[in-house]
């Protein structure tokens, strides 16, 4: 009986709640790939099972991989994504770096107000960044994303690893010191190796918000070919008051899926950097 008891217990406490939470979180995709590969005669119909097919078709995916510039949103976003990330980490690194290991006077300040600046929103920053990306000359282009995501990224990355830094045991460094290290090398050879899970927790933030940024890629970008996934696939699938929903669903699916597999990837390095470093 006790064993039955135990039983029910998990079923009521374990395995209910993790079903419903893997429903929630699974079923957008789900809606996703069935209206990707629907028909439009059963997207328009109200006769027979919505969560079903019955007739797949690939004319959505055709329209959106061949009949758009849907490859070329792809790589656009790709690429401003990597490079942002990238030049937002390793200047995060070098500022959180020596907000919390130099501990020089006003450092504690100088982090809150970092932190500050993540606070933000992007709303209102991209007014003015509109006017300086347009006296640069770089409107319309790459470059004016690439130069702007780490004003809303590297904030965000510093604070975290300024976190993950703070548990790294100082007499690493002081004994590196003694031994005739310079900064570099503590930080290139034993802080940088120790703190790989923290580097990749924000390499995976920062290139998720970049991934998913809508306003500055809306602002800053008007040509077809230069658009990144989330403003390409709003604008050009939206023809006034016309909906193409298979071909928006089936960009949404395929844009979602590099980032779930970035994700699914490196999370054990994520959980990790999450949960702690070296322990003194």
């Amino acid at each position: 009986m006790e064993f039955l008891e135990s039983r029910s217990r998990r079923i009521f406490k374990v395995y209910l709640p993790l079903g419903a939470f893997i429903f929630t979180l699974l079923f957008p995709f789900y809606w996703m790939a069935i209206t990707a590969f629907k028909p439009n005669n059963e997207l328009l119909s109200r006769e027979g099972n919505p969560f079903w097919i019955s007739a797949p078709t690939l004319a959505h995916v055709k329209k959106l991989l061949f009949e758009t510039s849907y490859p070329q949103w792809m790589w656009n976003t790709v690429l401003v994504s990597v490079v942002a990330t990238f030049v937002s980490l390793a200047a995060s690194v070098l500022a959180a770096y020596a907000i919390e290991r130099l501990r020089f006077s006003g450092s504690k300040q100088t982090g809150l107000a970092i932190f500050l600046a993540y606070l933000v929103p992007p709303s209102i920053l991209f007014i003015p960044l509109a006017s300086v990306i347009n006296n640069l000359g770089i409107f319309d282009t790459r470059l004016a994303l690439i130069l702007t995501y780490p004003t809303f990224l590297i904030p965000f990355c510093t604070w975290l690893l300024m976190g993950y830094f703070r548990s790294i045991p100082f007499e690493l460094e002081e004994c590196a010191l003694i031994d005739g290290a310079t900064r570099w090398q503590i930080l290139s050879k034993i802080i940088l190796p120790l703190a790989v899970p923290g580097l990749i927790s924000a390499g995976i933030f920062a290139f998720t918000l970049s991934w998913n940024e809508f306003i500055y890629a809306l602002t800053f970008i008007s040509s077809s070919e230069i658009k990144t996934l989330p403003v390409g696939v709003v604008t050009e699938l939206v023809e006034g008051d016309v909906y193409h929903w298979g071909s928006l669903m089936a960009g949404a699916l395929f844009g979602s899926l590099p980032v779930a597999f970035v994700y699914s990837f490196f999370v054990e390095y994520y959980v990790s950097g999450m949960t702690g470093s070296v322990k003194e």
